[in-house]
């Protein structure tokens, strides 16, 4: 790991970590609490999906849809008006929005072959943006001057890499310029998560593989063909089964770095505790 032990990680002049778990676990609130401190570079992956890697894709698929309304049409076409996402870290509502669900067209789904082929370009998307870390952070001192660096990934991390393998190449660079952190949630912590999503499903991305098992399960239980799939019904019956899919897979990720639980990261009030709380795990 980065940090041999406590003592080095309290004298380390220059701190850099990388978080990942369940969304809704604590990352984002880890990272803020750093970014608020002056002194901390925020360098979340969804922002950089969706400002560089899907950009385009998100704004040419608003102005299709645009081009549908004759009177947008026209001003597209002549120039005089112009349509981007208002991507921030508090909003990254055009990336889920692009990637959408699959299904019912009139309840807004998309055709499987169109949404696989959308998360195969956030695949793509995140695993350069994951790529981008140790470029970032060694930016983020020369251009600005911040000596630690946090790295705020994705719920999907897990999906790209094969923790097993000791030469995977994303884990090994990753962790070779950042000291990883799992928030590890419990039973409580999922079932919450599933409430959450519940009341408000959203887009997410899935493995290849396991979006195809779960296609293919769904069709089969519900005895409906794919035009005729509930998008929202659809997205909460895979959910679930995504979080018990990606349990394992963190769980294996855990021994590239340090794991933390989402109680002591939600009690983190400060720079202190942070350290503190990294600290006790080396």
């Amino acid at each position: 790991m980065l940090y041999s032990s406590a003592s080095d990680w309290r004298n380390a002049t220059k701190k850099s970590v990388l978080v990942y778990g369940m969304s809704g676990l604590g990352k984002t609130h880890m990272s803020n609490l750093l970014r608020d401190t002056g002194s901390w570079f925020h360098y979340s992956i969804d922002y950089r999906i969706g400002t560089r890697y899907m950009g385009e894709y998100i704004t040419d698929n608003a102005k299709a849809e645009a081009m549908k309304v004759p009177f947008l049409r026209d001003l597209l076409m002549s120039d005089s008006i112009y349509i981007g996402s208002n991507i921030t870290f508090d909003n990254l509502s055009p990336v889920a929005t692009y990637l959408g669900k699959p299904g019912n067209p009139d309840k807004g789904g998309l055709e499987m072959t169109e949404y696989a082929r959308r998360q195969e370009q956030f695949r793509q998307a995140e695993i350069a943006a994951l790529e981008d870390t140790a470029y970032f952070a060694a930016r983020a001192e020369a251009l600005y001057g911040y000596p630690n660096f946090i790295c705020d990934t994705g719920g999907s991390i897990c999906e790209w890499v094969d923790p097993d393998d000791n030469n995977d190449p994303l884990l090994t660079e990753l962790s070779r310029n950042c000291l990883m952190i799992w928030i590890k949630g419990d039973e409580a912590h999922t079932q919450e998560l599933i409430r959450r999503f519940d009341k408000a499903p959203k887009p997410m991305a899935y493995q290849p593989a396991f979006l195809a098992e779960v296609w293919h399960d769904y069709l089969k239980e519900k005895g409906c063909s794919e035009a005729s799939v509930d998008p929202d019904d659809f997205i909460r019956f895979t959910y679930a089964k995504a979080l018990a899919h990606r349990q394992p897979r963190y769980a294996a990720m855990a021994r590239w770095g340090i794991t933390v639980t989402a109680d002591q990261v939600a009690a983190l009030e400060s720079q202190k505790d942070f350290d503190d709380m990294v600290a006790s795990c080396l």
